[in-house]
Parts: structure tokens; C-alpha cells; sequence
């Protein structure tokens, strides 16, 4: 806002030429100077500079608004301030509407939870008519774990649209609407995503989702080399935060789950644990007198990056999806399952998670 020209301020057309003989010509550099200085410079009455410097400061610096007015605005423009209903009613609810547009949303749990599943669905769901609920656009899906099976995608779009999905040509639509990517390394998924914003412009992509954002970092860079992983980290955030924020679209992460603790505070990364593995783990370090704690992967830097986070987790043989981190909800979980259709909630019932009875994962 700054540098807009003090052209299109609206001026008089004396004081504006004026500016324009001073070489001031931009609200910039009119504001960085004291009134003392304008009237000097000019060469114009005190009154006349503070009329100027009110007429750029109006048109530069953002207005108050109400908090019914920014939501008022935003039923008004809800394509720019959308989301993506994920047909679970209890996320939805909490989320005001389902996964935001422009942010980036991390869905985290160990391996068999349901987190390529939660993808897959969320994907049918972009490329849906917009009659039918959906974003009526493609979908790029990054998948660094090759987990990705086309006929899970087929089998949900018939299951969850049977009165849509009526015949083979509907179901290659749909199919022709999720553009794949599969990089093998860290350098080839950073080279794609650098190149994604041109092909999301051209392709009319509406969702993206990488799955899964650790498993490459995890596999590639060690301890040893935790300041470079940490650095391509950085970049991958700053560069998904960009797209969302640019293209106006949902972003869906994966994440891996590790454990914290042991000897020195250690942490061991899990990119394959399953429930299974996970409790044993569990029920060993306890018996050696081990304080282990089931975390996210990637850190700290990590989790401040991600707007919202979804845990996925299990306990006692029933599956939780949580909220654990949203600007617009409070910390809650629900029963979910894995059905034909994708992920499907169990029942209505939403739990207070923020007292840590449900939280395997921290």
C-alpha cells in the first residue's frame, strides 16, 4: 500500500503537482517525511500539507472494521473465503464449514490410521460439481509414499455418489480430474512444487495435498543432518504457505508420527509404525522405566508453520479424529471409521480434548 502512486490519491490538482515537481510520488515517500519537512519542501501553507498527508493516509492505511462486518463480507465472498465440507458433520461444524481455503491443513497419525484415506476422500470431494457439494476442480496429489491406488479413489466416488457415478465414462472424468505426482527424492519434490503455482493456474486446480511431507526428509537427512533438513523444511512450508494464500485453495499435508523421550530426551522417527508397533514400544519403554511421548514429526519450527492440525489416533480399538490445533475451534475429537465411502463419522457425539484422556499422540 505504500508504494501506491500519488497519482491515484485523489489530490488537488495544485498539491499534486506540486508532489510531482518535489519528486515525491509515492505515499511512501510522502509519509516518511515530517509535515516541517513537506511545508519546506513544497513551499506550501502548514494547512495545505496536513490536508495532503490526511487524503494518503486514508487511502494507505487499512480501516477498523467490526467483527459482524469481516464476517457479513465474508458471506458475501465466500469463493474467496470458502471451504471444502469433508462430510464429516462434526469437523465441518468446528471448522465453519469444513477445510478453509488459503491455509494449510496437517492431518497427522501413524501408519494404518487413515491418513491417505482422509486424502483420497478429500480429493473426490474437490472434484465434485459444486451442486454435489464439491470445489467442480482438479486435484494435484504429491504422493512421496507411492500409497496412492486409484481404485480406492474410484471405489469412494461410487460409494459416497452412487446416483452420480452411473457409468464407466463419469467415473474416467473424475478419474482425469487427479493429476499425480510422485517424486522419488527431496530435490525432485522441491523442483515440483516450484513449478506447481503456473500448472494450479493452468489446470484449475482446487486442492493440493502432499502425502506425506516427512517421509523423503526422514528417509534422506538424518541427525547428522538436521540444520539442512530443517532448511528444506523452511521452504517447503514457505512455498505451500504461498500457494494457499495465492490461489485461494485448501492445502493438505500428511504427517508421520515419532517418539520423544529416552535416554537425552532422543527421538526415534516411526515412518511405517502401525498401532501394533506403536504400543509395544510403548509397554517396553514403560517396563524400563522410559517417560516415551508420541509426537508429531518434523519439530517445532514445523508445527508453528501449519495453520490447522488433525491427529489422527486410536485407542482401545476405537479410531479419534482431533482438532488440535485451529484458529476458529476449540480442541475436539470424534469416532470415525474407515468405510467404502472414505472416512465416515461414527455417531454425534464430540468429545473435550484438551484434558489429554484421549491424546495418545501429543
Amino acid at each position: 500500500m505504500a508504494s501506491m502512486s500519488l497519482s491515484s490519491m485523489g489530490l488537488n490538482d495544485s498539491i499534486a503537482h506540486i508532489f510531482r515537481a518535489r519528486n515525491i510520488l509515492t505515499a511512501k515517500e510522502a509519509l516518511f517525511k515530517t509535515e516541517l519537512e513537506l511545508v519546506e519542501l513544497l513551499d506550501v501553507p502548514f494547512g495545505e500539507v496536513q490536508s495532503a498527508l490526511a487524503i494518503i493516509s486514508a487511502k494507505v492505511c487499512p480501516p477498523c472494521h467490526s467483527v459482524f462486518n469481516i464476517l457479513s463480507e465474508r458471506a458475501k465472498k465466500e469463493a474467496a473465503f470458502g471451504h471444502l465440507p469433508t462430510g464429516l458433520g462434526a469437523l465441518d461444524e468446528s471448522l465453519w464449514g469444513g477445510i478453509p481455503f488459503g491455509v494449510m491443513t496437517e492431518i497427522v497419525g501413524p501408519a494404518g490410521i487413515g491418513k491417505t484415506q482422509f486424502c483420497i476422500t478429500l480429493s473426490v470431494l474437490a472434484a465434485m460439481p459444486v451442486e454435489l457439494g464439491g470445489l467442480d476442480g482438479r486435484v494435484i496429489y504429491i504422493d512421496t509414499e507411492k500409497k496412492f491406488r486409484p481404485e480406492r479413489l474410484l471405489q469412494i466416488a461410487k460409494s459416497r455418489f452412487p446416483d452420480h457415478f452411473t457409468s464407466d465414462q463419469v467415473l474416467q472424468q473424475l478419474a482425469a480430474r487427479v493429476l499425480m505426482v510422485q517424486p522419488d527424492t527431496v530435490s525432485e519434490l522441491m523442483l515440483r512444487l516450484q513449478g506447481l503455482e503456473e500448472a494450479i493456474r493452468q489446470h484449475g486446480v482446487r486442492l493440493l495435498v502432499v502425502d506425506s511431507v516427512a517421509a523423503l526428509l526422514q528417509s534422506e537427512y538424518g541427525r547428522d543432518d538436521i540444520i539442512r533438513r530443517q532448511e528444506l523444511l523452511g521452504r517447503q512450508a514457505s512455498i505451500l504457505k504461498h500457494l494457499a494464500e495465492s490461489r485461494r485453495m485448501p492445502v493438505i499435508v500428511t504427517n508421520q508420527v515419532r517418539f520423544q523421550g529416552g535416554p537425552g530426551g532422543q527421538e526415534t522417527a516411526f515412518t511405517s509404525a502401525g498401532k501394533k508397533e506403536i504400543m509395544r514400544a510403548t509397554e517396553t519403554a514403560n517396563g524400563e522405566g522410559l517417560d516415551l511421548q508420541l509426537t508429531a514429526a518434523l519439530g517445532t519450527k514445523w508445527s508453528h508453520a501449519v495453520n490447522i492440525r488433525l491427529v489422527l489416533e486410536s485407542l482401545s480399538g476405537t479410531r479419534y479424529m482431533k482438532i488440535a490445533k485451529s484458529p476458529m475451534s476449540a480442541t475436539i475429537a470424534f469416532h470415525y471409521e474407515v468405510t467404502c465411502a472414505g472416512i465416515e463419522q461414527i455417531g454425534d457425539e464430540t468429545f473435550d480434548a484438551s484434558d489429554g484422556g484421549r491424546n495418545m499422540i501429543q
